[in-house]
């Protein structure tokens, strides 16, 4: 018995690492394709809307990581998200020379930079703060809401009610951080280039490829394994989790401020290609519309998450030109249709059935599912047995 519960172990082990690696070697095709081929065939104007999608791709993964595998449905990430292109916004504000301030301060009466602008002078403190702030505030708040047990729709309430809260103070803070005018980037300089610039664009888009893939690396990793099973079990029946053991609590505060911190670097991202970041980054639709691309693309997926992402936006971008009066019909619509009849979205339904309904519509055969009526008439079981033997 012991003998076969090592096979069955190791043979689960194998077929793990060899997805995995399959898995990997699409994304590194796909990061190449975006990274090499994407700038080649798109003019600029598509490739700095294409950047910014991808930089929300990285939002929605970080959402996908805590809604998808942990069930805590946040509707507040873009306060996290907006922190980290406030952080980034306001090093590339103190780019001037020595002794001046960005020229809003003096439109408002105020002679001396504020404490908490000076430490944004160091790339590498800026660097730090775009992930470190997001993820503290996410942690705080994810501890007194957690430490508590609140769950379910009330944690997204809070979340939302958190949400408000910093919208409406950073909307007040005209003298602090210019209030609704917020902070442009794009006349700003960066490592002596205008940030605005052909060059610098390209620039942040690479690096946005770049942290993409390693964003779904980083959620790939914490989902899979013990810790991952761990959060799916938190997810399904944390009642059950407790009567084992285990704490949810710095679970969900961990994983919840790994999100936060992903929020925040994709909003530096998004904040240096768009050109300015303003409170309305905070506001409550955007923040519901980022949950709206992980629904769309499937839970609990990763891939999902980019892939419904993607497809928003670039529909929304399509439709808006096409159909300027009608597109928000043709928005709702398309969410009406996943919710209804794709209720695990595009990546889930291709995962569980879709395939195999291609396959019969196509006339080929379906994926053949290999049974045996025992553990011993399997012969890849038979094989591990024989190089475990040798290997005892």
């Amino acid at each position: 018995m012991n003998l076969n519960t090592a096979i069955k172990g190791k043979i689960q082990k194998n077929h793990q690492r060899r997805k995995l690696m399959i898995e990997g070697f699409f994304i590194l095709v796909l990061a190449l394709f975006f990274a090499l081929i994407m700038p080649a065939v798109l003019p600029e104007f598509r490739l700095k809307l294409l950047g910014r999608f991808l930089a929300l791709s990285i939002v929605a993964l970080g959402i996908d990581l805590i809604w998808g595998y942990t069930g805590l449905l946040s509707l507040g990430h873009g306060i996290f998200f907006a922190l980290g292109g406030y952080g980034l916004a306001m090093h590339l504000k103190l780019q001037l020379p020595q002794g001046e301030i960005p020229e809003f301060f003096t439109l408002y009466g105020v002679d001396e930079l504020p404490w908490f602008w000076k430490p944004f002078h160091s790339f590498p403190f800026t660097l730090i703060a775009i992930i470190l702030i997001p993820s503290l505030i996410a942690g705080l708040l994810g501890y007194l809401v957690f430490r508590n047990r609140i769950k379910g729709v009330y944690f997204s309430i809070l979340t939302q009610a958190a949400l408000l809260v910093f919208f409406n103070f950073f909307n007040g803070q005209q003298k602090l951080i210019n209030g609704t005018n917020g902070l442009k980037t794009d006349t700003e300089t960066i490592f002596g280039m205008l940030a605005g610039s052909d060059q610098a664009q390209l620039i942040f888009y690479e690096l946005t490829v770049l942290f993409l893939v390693v964003a779904y690396l980083l959620c790939r990793w914490l989902t899979s394994g013990r810790f991952g099973r761990l959060l799916i079990a938190i997810r399904d029946d944390e009642t059950r989790v407790r009567f084992f053991g285990y704490n949810p609590t710095g679970f969900k505060v961990l994983v919840f401020a790994v999100s936060g911190g992903i929020a925040g670097v994709a909003g530096a991202l998004y904040t240096v290609q768009t050109g300015i970041i303003t409170p309305s980054f905070m506001d409550v639709a955007f923040s519901i519309e980022m949950v709206i691309w992980v629904a769309v693309g499937g839970r609990a997926t990763l891939i999902g998450a980019i892939v419904g992402t993607l497809l928003v936006r670039l529909g929304r971008t399509f439709l808006s030109e096409e159909f300027p009066e009608v597109w928000l019909f043709f928005q709702g619509a398309l969410f009406l249709i996943v919710v209804t009849a794709l209720p695990n979205g595009i990546v889930g339904w291709v995962r569980d059935w879709g395939m195999d309904k291609v396959r019969t519509l196509l006339g080929l055969r379906k994926r053949r599912v290999v049974t045996y009526p025992s553990l011993e008439a399997d012969p890849q079981v038979n094989q591990e047995r024989e190089e475990l033997k040798d290997e005892g």
